[in-house]
């Protein structure tokens, strides 16, 4: 009899359930979901209930695939609108914010801990790349909604960063093995990293075109389309990674590439997606948890320590803090950006190397990493929306649809299946007419359905169903939306005074004392903030003038300022004084450079 078969089958399933059902009490209790299937692995492990699972082989496997899976879901679901604002940022951050934090934390681990200058740097690369699965499980999962260039460059450097520090991890490793006797390592290390970042990306957009072709030009049955795109993804993440290059950057590249493409049957292939997703991470997070040993963990325990603190409080908030001067962010956003730093699976995953390599302190490497994930995800992790909210940087959140449901309708229409929820206070309410090309197929009111005839006027509650181009979706989320001023909450985000960003500035300057250059006294408050800003403006976006903030409320539909509020609390970028904007820099350095001049 093969009665084990049973046993792992039913040991492996019930492990997810539990996993599943223990997710209920970290979105109760706000702790990281993520330490929560860590944790139930560790409590099943060989320390726990006693399952013992020491293939650090096989633990590296499934780590890599699951990667893998969730990698390419993280591109596929990432807009171009999205990559567009955040691209050049975190694209920064994922190259060479990985290489600052990778030396800051080598030479904490050098002259704190005496670990020789190789073992290091490979440490320091190990933890050097933030968990694209952390990160956007906390902010998409947490539904913790952050202004959206924020949000953007978080999961764009998230999901892009995780190649860079592989790279690095197995270069170390190498010199490591062969006790650094490279006859030309800075070559070697540039060659290496052309052939690894090069051959991702090109083996990533030709994964996406065959993808993309295949399922918009192959006939296959409907349930197969998901399950083919999951396994080209996986064979162009081994083709790569068998050429030489990165498979994680290929498969990225190559979900970035399909899901901003037309494909029929998206809605299906992102549902499937996601549920694969969340079996990858439950799964990878079991198995790295079944692997550890927590015994070992009190030998590994100070350094560890030391090394999350340095990470967190010096390596991460440098490394950001030069990546982003160039991009003109806040300071409260850059602040945020440095303490959503979290590491996670990959960090674990790298840290097998040493131990599959056979290195004499592989396992203690390993045991370090570990405590520094679990410090991370509990610190961090457990800290991003109180952080948000006393940075003011999460936007209230506006109704949009309810469901929407992708539709292939013959020929070459691409319309969908939207279902708003009629809320108190909604411009339709307040009588805001719905455009001819928005007439609602379909009211249900108190269980009953009718059509917009019999249902006559709009009422709160309300259900309507109505068939439209996605393109229109925005402008329909404004007239079903509840408007911000008759919340709280929002008013809090937004400021209590409402003004138009029409009006000279010098009317508010007069109003409120405030010292304003000549020249700002001429432009409108709109055209001031927009200069001040540097950027496109976001909704959430504050200007301080003096004892007042300049909030943005609302956009235009050509992406100009159409409200403003203001607000007389404490500006909070100033309880960030260290941590300067780049703007901040820049007039900073103009005022020296004035002052020098004067002088001369």
């Amino acid at each position: 009899m093969v009665d084990w078969i049973y046993i792992i089958i039913l040991v492996s399933a019930g492990l997810i359930v539990i996993s599943i059902f223990t997710s209920l009490i970290a979105f109760r209790f706000g702790a990281p979901l993520l330490l929560v299937f860590l944790m139930v692995g560790l409590g099943a492990g060989e320390d726990g209930l006693g399952l013992q699972f020491s293939d650090a082989d096989a633990a590296y496997f499934i780590g890599s695939l699951a990667l893998a899976i969730i990698l390419f879901d993280s591109g596929f679901s990432t807009t171009l609108a999205s990559l567009r604002q955040a691209a050049a940022p975190a694209v920064v951050l994922a190259t060479l914010g990985v290489l600052i934090t990778t030396a800051i934390v080598a030479l904490a681990a050098h002259f704190l801990l005496g670990i020789a200058w190789l073992q290091s740097f490979m440490l320091g690369a190990v933890v050097g790349s933030t968990d694209a699965a952390a990160v956007f499980f906390l902010l998409r999962a947490g539904r913790i909604t952050i202004k959206e260039s924020v949000r953007a460059t978080l999961e764009v450097e998230s999901g892009s960063n995780d190649p860079m520090a592989i790279f690095l991890t197995v270069t170390f490793l190498a010199l490591i093995a062969s006790a650094g006797l490279a006859t030309n390592p800075i070559a070697e290390f540039l060659l290496g990293f052309g052939l690894q970042m090069g051959l991702g990306l090109v083996m990533g957009l030709l994964g996406g075109a065959v993808i993309v072709f295949i399922v918009n030009r192959v006939e296959l049955e409907g349930a197969l389309y998901p399950v083919m795109v999951l396994a080209c993804a996986c064979s162009f993440f081994a083709l790569t990674g068998m050429m030489g290059g990165s498979g994680f950057l290929a498969v990225y590249v190559a979900g970035l590439y399909s899901g901003n493409r037309r494909m029929r049957g998206a809605a299906a292939l992102r549902r499937f997606q996601s549920g694969m997703t969340w079996l990858a991470q439950i799964t990878m997070f079991l198995v790295l948890g079944l692997y550890a040993t927590p015994a070992g963990f009190l030998e590994a325990a100070p350094g560890a320590l030391v090394l999350a603190l340095v990470l967190m409080f010096i390596a991460r908030p440098v490394a950001v803090w030069l990546c982003l001067l160039p991009f003109g962010l806040q300071r409260e956003e850059t602040a945020f950006v440095a303490w959503v730093g979290l590491r996670g699976a990959v960090s674990i995953l790298l840290a097998m190397l040493p131990v599959i390599a056979g290195l004499p302190d592989g396992q203690l490497f390993f045991n370090t990493v570990f405590i520094v994930v679990i410090i991370s995800l509990l610190v961090q992790g457990w800290t991003i929306r109180p952080l948000a909210n006393w940075l003011r940087l999460i936007v209230p959140a506006v109704v949009g649809p309810v469901e929407r449901v992708e539709l292939e309708l013959p020929g070459t229409a691409h319309h969908e299946l939207v279902v708003y929820r009629v809320v108190e206070g909604s411009p339709v309410i307040r009588g805001k007419r719905l455009p001819r090309w928005a007439r609602p197929s379909l009211v249900v009111r108190d269980g009953l359905s009718m059509r917009l005839h019999q249902a006559g006027r709009l009422q709160p509650g309300d259900y309507v169903y109505l068939f439209i181009a996605p393109r229109h979706v925005p402008l329909l989320d404004r007239l079903f939306a509840s408007p911000a001023l008759l919340d709280a909450d929002d008013r809090q985000f937004f400021g209590v005074f409402q003004v138009e960003p029409g009006q000279p500035m010098a009317n508010l300057a007069t109003l409120y004392e405030l010292a304003i250059e000549d020249a700002d006294g001429k432009e409108t408050i709109g055209d001031y903030m927009h200069r001040r800003l540097g950027a496109p403006p976001e909704i959430g976006d504050r200007v301080t003038c003096g004892n007042v903030e300049l909030i943005v409320r609302d956009l235009t539909e050509t992406g100009g300022i159409a409200g403003v509020g203001i607000s007389l609390e404490a500006d909070p970028s100033q309880r960030l004084p260290k941590f300067l904007s780049g703007r901040e820099v820049r007039n900073f350095v103009k005022k020296l450079l004035r002052g020098a001049n004067k002088g001369s």
